[in-house]
């Protein structure tokens, strides 16, 4: 099934020039920065939708998600590490973390460094859920991923690297 247009509800146009596997061989011209840009961002707008649609975990919000996600991999952080981390305003992390606290998904403790601030971590009950949530839409993926072309997943397989450069990068 084709994601759909936010706005209109309908598929996506198909790119007209979307190049096949020939076109992308070792000595093809190297791609427009921004086109390339533009349609990432369309694919990864689509996609995560479908990723959430799919969830059994309908109290856990794509911000909650992220949130427990950089618990995970940088946690214990005060609530304005994972506020700066998170990009988003000081208040508002505030309010998401009472309710992580309150949904015990997260534990708190006293800063050693600072006894006036407290260290924020996942639980067990947080790391599980974030690993079911991360089983869930893997295997999703995998399924859409194993309806491909064997050239369209070799294609997949190759970029990987350039995007885990990207996220890298913005990290």
């Amino acid at each position: 099934m084709a994601p759909s247009d936010t706005t209109t509800g309908h598929p996506p146009e198909p790119a007209p020039d979307r190049p096949g596997p020939a076109e992308l061989s070792a000595g093809s011209a190297a791609a427009d920065p921004a086109e390339l840009a533009g349609r990432l961002r369309a694919v990864i707008q689509h996609l995560l939708p479908v990723l959430r649609g799919h969830s059994t975990h309908r109290e856990l919000t794509p911000s909650r998600t992220a949130a427990l996600a950089t618990l995970d991999a940088h946690g214990p952080l005060r609530v304005s590490e994972l506020a700066a981390r998170m990009n988003i305003a000081l208040s508002t992390t505030s309010r998401m973390v009472d309710l992580l606290d309150d949904r015990g998904w997260i534990a708190r403790r006293t800063d050693p460094v600072d006894q006036r601030a407290s260290l924020i971590s996942l639980n067990d009950a947080g790391r599980a859920l974030l690993r079911a949530v991360h089983r869930e839409t893997t295997g999703l993926l995998a399924e859409r991923i194993g309806r491909l072309p064997p050239d369209r997943q070799h294609l997949l397989h190759a970029a990987l690297p350039a995007l885990e450069e990207l996220v890298d990068d913005a990290g």
